[in-house]
């Protein structure tokens, strides 16, 4: 059983969208996604600087929108290989839902622009910010960061935890690191996952009450608790929580390796969550799909995940 996994916000890099731009189909895609969100994805996939396009409202389409791409090309590449499920990281949830036919793609691409804006406009009320915490015993360093005030924002597994809350305090969290732990300043703009998050969560779910909504045909899990979601119109809801509530990634790992995956496949811009399954699904093969050329090793993958279970 192969997942593919949709990553989230932080991925990107200046220039990721540029090598699928090649492809006409990919390109017309890029040119649907843009009308949908509302973002010229081909600009800030290709021209624009690190500084903008970690700019939420920018970076949230651009990603959903990349792995929607990826998927699309992974598919046509593959048209007779089964995938087994699929999940995604925070913004990530959006590529999923669409992935597993739960929204349209062009529906995900609009909901992920509300989302973006309305957390953007949330993180502009208060400076905030997030940083990873490297290392350490997970129950420890979320019973420390507490004392300064901060929060726990991404449970990632593999030895990784992203807190967030006010700047200050996550500066003084650098200067005074829970003993055996690494911290490391995350490029966003706020403090998602988080109780500051709440005013777009409630907007949010006003704002997607119209959204057509089916059931989906993959098997998809939550980052709410790592488990599996059978229900659109649910999966739909706990996306609009998410935002204002800690993102389980380690408890999603939990759960793909209880179903005995046989591999995953993270969608562009591809890499973070690989990094996460090489330490916390030890022994199981992933591929971080890049640039097309990441292509092949994906099918591969697939490939021999479907001869092994015939």
């Amino acid at each position: 059983m192969i997942v593919v996994a949709c990553p989230g916000q932080g991925s990107q890099t200046p220039g990721f969208l540029a090598p699928w731009l090649a492809n006409d189909e990919s390109r017309a895609l890029v040119e649907r996604f843009s009308d949908a969100s509302g973002v010229d994805l081909t600009l800030h996939g290709t021209e624009s600087d690190a500084e903008t396009i970690r700019d939420t409202a920018i970076a949230q389409p651009l990603i959903v929108a990349a792995s929607l791409i990826a998927l699309h090309a992974l598919r046509a590449a593959a048209p007779d290989s089964v995938i087994g499920g699929i999940a995604g990281h925070s913004v990530g949830e959006a590529a999923a839902a669409a992935g597993a036919g739960i929204l349209s793609e062009d529906d995900a691409l609009r909901f992920v622009r509300s989302r973006a804006l309305l957390m953007a406009d949330a993180a502009a009320a208060t400076p905030t910010g997030m940083s990873a915490v490297l290392g350490g015993d997970q129950d420890a360093v979320v019973e420390y960061i507490t004392g300064f005030g901060l929060e726990p924002a991404n449970y990632n597994g593999g030895g990784q935890i992203v807190v967030a809350g006010a700047l200050d305090a996550l500066a003084r969290l650098s200067e005074e690191p829970l003993r055996g732990t690494r911290v490391v300043p995350l490029q966003v703009a706020g403090a998602f996952h988080t109780h500051y998050m709440q005013p777009a969560r409630d907007a949010l779910a006003g704002a997607v009450a119209d959204f057509s909504v089916a059931d989906p045909k993959l098997t998809i899990w939550t980052n709410r608790d790592g488990s599996i979601v059978d229900s659109g119109a649910s999966y739909l809801g706990l996306m609009v929580g998410q935002v204002a509530s800690p993102v389980r990634w380690d408890l999603c790992m939990a759960s793909f390796e209880t179903a005995g995956i046989t591999g995953l496949i993270e969608l562009t811009p591809g890499g973070a969550l690989t990094g996460l399954a090489k330490r916390g699904l030890k022994g199981v093969p992933a591929v971080a799909i890049k640039t097309p050329d990441d292509i092949p090793a994906a099918v591969e993958l697939l490939t021999a995940s479907a001869e092994s279970e015939a």
